[in-house]
């Protein structure tokens, strides 16, 4: 059975098949986000550890990082990006102890990136450009850290779900010529918008089925991009999520802040039998009532024993 381990300081997650879902936090990136991106221009990193904290108690495993911030001062993201990566590992890393995703379109960034990191972070990403294969599989290889594989190549990104199949299979072989295992590999098929293309949600499901059973890699992606357009977002999102789950998606890059996502996946890793005795779905959504009276219980039962 495919795993694919990352590792924090302490704390090691692994993405797989028979695992829970995995939960990779989306916030720490300024694309989208124009307060967040002046912030960090203005090494305001106070948002950056809120959001952090925040997403690991509302339930990541992991967090996405990303550096992404496009100055007025200096817009050359070669420059930039890699010491501001730096600052966000260091800060996230002293905040929080869960395993990170480097997530940078700058070869430079990623490297520092990794040269910062503690453990085995994962590292956001490949695609099947000639040039991008050249620039980043070394690096993979180098620091031996599972990589996110995105399928688009020079073509750029195909409305066919075989094409996009093909340009993954392709990843993972030229992965291979490096020695890197296809466990390291965690394909982002894309997600279209629903509302652009009816067939998008039908298309993830069969692409995350076929890199299970025919290139036996894990996958991941953007969830929330499924629903992009469309009124009431969030309801779209938590039905695609367990969906997806159940054709044999094992993470994806997501806002875990918002409890109706976190619900339907915490419900599907329950009924996949991901959630050991329900020890996770109990002790979130059990009622307050129930656990203050077990609360009061303990503590009577406490007293009679000294007495």
């Amino acid at each position: 059975m495919t795993r694919t381990i990352v590792e924090s300081k302490k704390r090691t997650v692994v993405i797989g098949f028979d695992e829970p879902f995995c939960v990779i936090g989306e916030r720490i990136n300024p694309t989208g986000r124009k307060l967040l991106a002046a912030q960090l221009e203005a090494d305001d990193f106070s948002t950056v550890e809120k959001d952090a904290a925040e997403q690991v108690a509302c339930g990541a495993s992991m967090l996405d990082v990303n550096a992404g911030v496009v100055y007025n001062s200096n817009p050359d993201p070669n420059q930039t990006e890699p010491p501001l990566m730096t600052k966000l590992i260091n800060l996230v890393q002293n905040t929080v102890d869960v395993p990170l995703c480097i997530d940078s379109s700058v070869p430079a960034a990623l490297e520092a990136g990794l040269e910062t990191c503690d453990g085995r972070p994962l590292l956001n990403s490949v695609t099947g450009e000639e040039e991008r294969l050249e620039a980043i599989l070394p690096l993979v290889k180098k620091f031996n850290v599972p990589v996110v594989a995105i399928s688009n190549d020079d073509t750029g990104i195909s409305e066919d779900p075989d094409v996009r199949f093909e340009v993954a299979r392709k990843i993972v072989e030229r992965a291979a010529d490096y020695g890197i295992p296809a466990n390291d590999i965690v394909v982002d098929p894309l997600v279209m918008p629903v509302g652009a293309m009816a067939s998008a949600g039908r298309q993830v499901f069969a692409l995350v089925r076929r890199l299970r059973e025919e290139l036996d890699v894990n996958s991941t992606c953007g969830a929330s991009n499924i629903s992009f357009g469309l009124p009431n977002r969030h309801g779209i999102n938590a039905t695609f999520l367990p969906m997806a789950i159940c054709a044999g998606l094992t993470s994806a890059i997501m806002n875990p802040v918002r409890p109706q996502e976190m619900q339907a996946i915490r419900a599907a890793n329950l009924l996949n039998n991901n959630d050991q005795n329900g020890a996770v779905w109990i002790r979130t959504y059990k009622p307050v009532s129930d656990q203050t009276n077990q609360h009061s219980e303990r503590r009577a039962r406490r007293r009679r024993n000294r007495q």
